[in-house]
């Protein structure tokens, strides 16, 4: 005779792959700017006047009247030209920085494991299959 008290059960166990992504810091991308200096040499024409003095003979109807300054001095501007270098900053380029992300596919590789349960009977005992849980894939 059987009693319900009687019933033992095993439990089976399967291992199952949850494949997925992470995201995971690969690495970084940093964008660092330099200052090059040049030297520039560059050859500039300049005017520089000079006095000459010129000694000539005297020519006909020639007062020979000088203009003096009330000091009694004579003066003449000498005028030079003087080098002027304007710089200023101006605006080459401008860099932009993205990043993208490329999907690929990889293959993933496991070992999984998964349990059988293999009732052998003795006896006279008898041993069904209720079909509960989904059979084995």
């Amino acid at each position: 005779m059987s009693n319900a008290d009687d019933s033992t059960s095993v439990l089976r166990s399967e291992e199952v792959a949850q494949v997925g992504t992470v995201t995971e810091e690969a690495g970084s991308v940093r964008a660092r700017k330099t200052v090059e200096t040049r030297h520039v040499e560059e050859v500039v024409g300049r005017g520089v006047e000079h006095a000459d003095l010129e000694r000539t003979p005297v020519l006909e109807g020639d007062s020979g009247e000088v203009e003096t300054l009330p000091d009694g001095s004579v003066s003449i501007p000498v005028f030079e030209e003087q080098i002027v270098v304007n710089k200023r900053l101006v605006v080459r380029e401008r860099v932009v920085l993205r990043k993208h992300t490329v999907y690929e596919d990889q293959l993933v590789q496991a070992e999984l494991r998964r349990e059988h349960v293999e009732v052998t009977a003795e006896g006279d005992v008898m041993v069904t299959d209720d079909g509960v849980y989904p059979p084995p894939r």
